[in-house]
């Protein structure tokens, strides 16, 4: 009798083993596969939430099959107390896995509502967006420019919610006087800026901050980036080019930068500006004179006299051999890479194609190409003014 209970206890005892083996594979295997969710959503997780909040939310959005098994999933990868407040996109079929990594990684909310401050070379505009999940793109709420006027109630809304992301966008060719009066507009940093960066010196690009944060600590975020970007250009500069320093390279990517908008013709322009610093011919390009009569403080906003063409300043490269002393702008990462590496041409002269700067310019390498080429260029001013 002993023995026959003891032999179905043993039976009994085999039957749960492989029932919680069973039971234990299928819970693993739920974790890392593919979700149910059929398109992506938003997920908001709150300051002082918990993991039990989030996985019944996530549950109810029909983002996981079971709430108790992500909560099991995360407390056996010790992240339970990893927690994340802020707004987070979750893809389209995430697994309970990346679910959780995405609530616990940290850094920026990654959905939801951005203000994003724009410094433009000719205005500058604060944007509030919101990213629509199902698309992955942003929908405008509100555009407007800080200095005309109170900025409309859709921003005061959006500054109220804790999730919101704020960002600082540069574009390319910027000057360093621009910035520092567009980063002292920007009502949601503090401290004061003591002095102007040094031209050239501040990459362009796109910057997260957070409401409180330092001004002068952005600066030198920036700062610290166009360091990075340089000196990765300068070392993998072409040989034999007619610059002396990472300095000089700046200043020629500065000038690129403002020449041309077109992406593809910056290795162009380069060529042109290089062929003349190795033959000794002055650079003559109007950026450089406008930047002396500016000295970046803002834009000209008229065409040039010739006057000014002839007058005498540090970066009028009409009337000074070589580089001016220091860059006339902010120049990106594709100005830096393309004075460092120039387009192999004999091209030393250029001009607009048309009136239209994204058409780009005709190149040339005899002075007698260029002024057919300059003539065209005239003829399309005559024929828009008459």
């Amino acid at each position: 009798m002993w023995r026959h209970i003891a032999s179905n206890a043993l039976t009994f005892l085999v039957v749960l083993v492989f029932l919680f083996g069973g039971a234990l594979i299928w819970a693993q295997n739920t974790y890392v596969s593919e979700g149910p969710l059929e398109q992506p959503i938003c997920v908001q997780v709150e300051r002082g939430s918990n993991f039990r909040r989030v996985s019944e939310s996530l549950a109810d959005d029909g983002a996981v099959s079971s709430a108790a098994l992500l909560r099991i999933g995360a407390e056996y990868a010790g992240k339970t107390s990893e927690l994340k407040a802020g707004s987070f996109l979750v893809p389209e079929g995430a697994s309970m896995q990346q679910i959780v990594d995405i609530v616990t990684r940290g850094g920026a909310s990654t959905c939801g509502t951005e203000v994003v401050y724009r410094i433009g070379i000719t205005s500058a505009t604060v944007q509030v967006r919101e990213l629509d999940p199902a698309t992955g793109r942003f929908e405008e709420i509100a555009e407007f420019d800080p200095a005309e006027g109170a900025a409309p109630e859709e921003y005061a809304e959006v500054k109220a919610e804790a999730d919101t992301r704020y960002r600082v966008a540069l574009a390319e060719g910027v000057t360093s006087w621009q910035i520092v009066q567009e980063l002292g507009q920007i009502d949601v940093l503090e401290d004061e800026i003591e002095e102007v960066p040094a031209e050239g010196s501040l990459a362009p690009d796109s910057y997260e901050i957070t409401p409180g944060g330092s001004r002068s600590e952005l600066l030198a975020r920036m700062e610290s980036a166009q360091e990075r970007i340089l000196a990765e250009a300068w070392a993998n500069r072409q040989d034999g080019l007619p610059l002396d320093s990472p300095e000089e390279a700046l200043i020629l990517a500065s000038i690129i930068e403002k020449e041309t908008g077109t992406p593809e013709e910056r290795f162009l322009v380069s060529s042109v500006f290089n062929n003349r610093l190795e033959q000794g011919m002055r650079l003559q390009t109007d950026p450089t004179v406008i930047y002396g009569i500016t000295r970046g403080e803002g834009v000209l906003g008229r065409g040039l006299r010739q006057s000014e063409l002839r007058r005498e300043t540090p970066w009028n490269t009409y009337v000074i051999d070589g580089l001016p002393p220091t860059p006339i702008a902010n120049p990106g990462r594709a100005s830096i890479e393309a004075a460092l590496n120039p387009e192999d041409t004999d091209f030393i002269f250029f001009v607009a194609k048309t009136l239209d700067p994204a058409d780009g310019h005709n190149f040339a390498v005899t002075l007698a190409e260029h002024n057919e080429n300059v003539a065209a260029y005239r003829a399309l001013e005559a024929q828009r003014d008459n």
